[in-house]
């Protein structure tokens, strides 16, 4: 038996606890097959995918301080993996011709062929996790997040 998150939940501890224990398990070991598949295969970084996938939904570019916002990192973090990018040639950056002080940065066509041959990789890989789930699962699962979603960013409405 693997020693998680939820491997910490008691016998006697909540419904709540324990699925909430569940969830960021689950999420933890699918986000480190991920991992493990990019820097085995790909020699690549989650990060550095995240930031071409949204890369790849802006065809003109995006500026950088909204790349930050969108992937919820720091300036320093896309400054960072950017550069390390850059020197792949897989991004360009394009300084902004109505704000010189902001810097555009866009996929080369070379980062575009890199995204895409990654993205149908991790298509499969996540193929491959889900597999042994049902579709009836796989809905009933997908219906139950999206609910639990839907309640929690109502109750966040309230706190804020």
């Amino acid at each position: 038996m693997q020693n998680d998150l939820e491997t910490r939940a008691l016998e006697s501890d909540n419904q709540e606890l324990k699925l909430w224990l569940r969830l960021l398990t689950c999420s933890n070991l699918i986000e480190n097959k991920i991992r493990s598949h990019l820097r085995v295969e790909f020699e690549t970084t989650l990060p550095r995918f995240d930031l071409m996938a949204q890369l790849a939904l802006e065809p003109k570019g995006m500026k950088m301080g909204d790349l930050s916002d969108r992937l919820m990192v720091s300036n320093g973090n896309i400054t960072a993996i950017t550069g390390q990018l850059e020197k792949e040639a897989l991004i360009v950056r394009i300084v902004n011709k109505e704000d010189r002080r902001s810097t555009f940065i866009k996929l080369t066509p070379k980062g575009r062929r890199q995204y895409n041959k990654i993205a149908k990789a991790q298509e499969i890989w996540l193929q491959e996790i889900f597999d042994g789930l049902s579709q009836t699962s796989h809905r009933s699962l997908y219906k139950s997040l999206a609910d639990l979603k839907k309640r929690i960013l109502l109750n966040t409405e309230d706190v804020e």
